[in-house]
C-alpha cells in the first residue's frame, strides 16, 4: 500500500505540481486514497443503504438529529468566525489573494481550512440520516454530487491552494451553514416548525453565494496576483454546475409549488369538493415531499 500511495502520489504531483509543504503529516492529506476511499464508500452506501432499508421501518432519529445538527451549526460558526479575522488579520485582498503573502493569517486560514475539509467528511451523515429515515426522496443527483465532489475538490485545495484566494467561498459557505444547519437541527422539534420561516432563504442565499464566489473568482482572472490560474478556471467551471443544479432544484421546488398553490386556491380541491381528501391536500402533500439541498 505505501508503494502504490508513492506512485499515485508521484503522478498526482507531476500533474499538480509541488505541494504545499505546510499541511505536510496533517490528518488525510498526506495521500489520496483514503478520501477516495471515502467517497467510494459514501457512494455504496448511498445505493445499498435504501435496499436494506426498503422492508424495515424508519427509524426517527430525532435527538440524534438535534445534536449532528446543532454540532455542525457551531462548526460552521466557528470557521466563518475564524475565517473572517484571518482575512481581517491579513488584510486579505477581495480581488486577489496568493497563497504565500501573509504569514501567520495564512497559517490560521490553513487551520480553519482544514477543518472545512473535514466538515465535508462529517456531512455525509446528511444523506444517511435521509437513509436510516427513508427520506430517499430526497438523495437527488444534486445533493449526492455536491457531497461527494466537495470532500475530493478539498483534498485538493488543502494540498496545493489552502489559502489565500481559496478562503472566500468556504467563508460564504460556512455562513450559509450556520443557517441551514440551526433550521434543520430546530425543525427536528415539531413544537418549533411553525415558528422555522427561512427555508426558501437558504436556497436563494446558497444561489448568491455560487454567483458572488464566481465573481470573486473572476476577479483574480481579470487581475491575477501569482494565484494558480488552473485552480480559478476550475473554481468557476464548478460553481457554473452547482448554480445550474440549484436553480433548477429551486424552480421545482418553489416556484411550480407557487403555481400549484394559486392554482388550488382559484379552482379548489376536487378531492374536498368529493369528500374524498383522505386527510391530506395536494398542497400539504407537495410540502411533505419538499427536498432538502445541503
Amino acid at each position: 500500500m505505501e508503494m502504490f500511495n508513492h506512485r499515485l502520489n508521484t503522478y498526482i504531483d507531476s500533474w499538480m505540481g509541488p505541494r504545499d509543504q505546510r499541511v505536510r503529516g496533517w490528518l488525510l492529506l498526506d495521500d489520496y486514497p483514503p478520501t477516495f476511499a471515502l467517497t467510494v464508500a459514501y457512494l455504496l452506501i448511498v445505493w445499498m443503504g435504501p435496499k436494506y432499508m426498503k422492508n424495515r421501518q424508519p427509524f426517527s432519529c430525532r435527538g440524534l438529529l438535534v445534536v449532528y445538527n446543532l454540532g455542525l451549526t457551531l462548526l460552521s460558526l466557528y470557521m466563518f468566525c475564524e475565517l473572517v479575522n484571518g482575512m481581517w488579520q491579513g488584510n486579505y485582498n477581495f480581488f486577489c489573494q496568493n497563497t504565500h503573502s501573509v504569514g501567520e493569517a495564512d497559517t490560521k486560514i490553513i487551520n480553519v481550512l482544514w477543518w472545512y475539509y473535514f466538515s465535508k467528511l462529517i456531512e455525509f451523515m446528511d444523506t444517511f440520516f435521509f437513509i436510516l429515515r427513508k427520506n430517499n426522496h430526497q438523495i437527488t443527483f444534486l445533493h449526492v454530487y455536491h457531497h461527494a465532489s466537495m470532500l475530493n475538490i478539498w483534498w485538493f485545495v488543502m494540498n496545493w491552494v489552502p489559502c489565500g484566494h481559496s478562503y472566500f467561498g468556504a467563508s460564504l459557505n460556512s455562513f450559509i451553514h450556520v443557517l441551514m444547519y440551526s433550521y434543520y437541527g430546530l425543525s427536528a422539534i415539531p413544537a418549533l416548525r411553525p415558528y422555522l420561516w427561512w427555508k426558501k432563504y437558504i436556497t436563494q442565499g446558497q444561489l448568491i453565494q455560487f454567483v458572488m464566489t464566481m465573481t470573486q473568482t473572476s476577479c483574480a482572472v481579470v487581475w491575477p496576483c501569482g494565484f494558480p490560474m488552473g485552480w480559478l478556471y476550475f473554481q468557476i467551471s464548478y460553481m457554473v454546475t452547482l448554480i445550474a443544479l440549484f436553480s433548477n432544484f429551486y424552480i421545482q421546488t418553489y416556484q411550480k409549488q407557487g403555481a400549484f398553490r394559486r392554482k388550488e386556491h382559484q379552482n379548489g380541491s376536487a378531492a374536498a369538493m368529493n369528500g374524498h381528501s383522505n386527510g391530506v391536500s395536494p398542497a400539504e402533500d407537495l410540502t411533505r415531499r419538499k427536498l432538502r439541498v445541503d
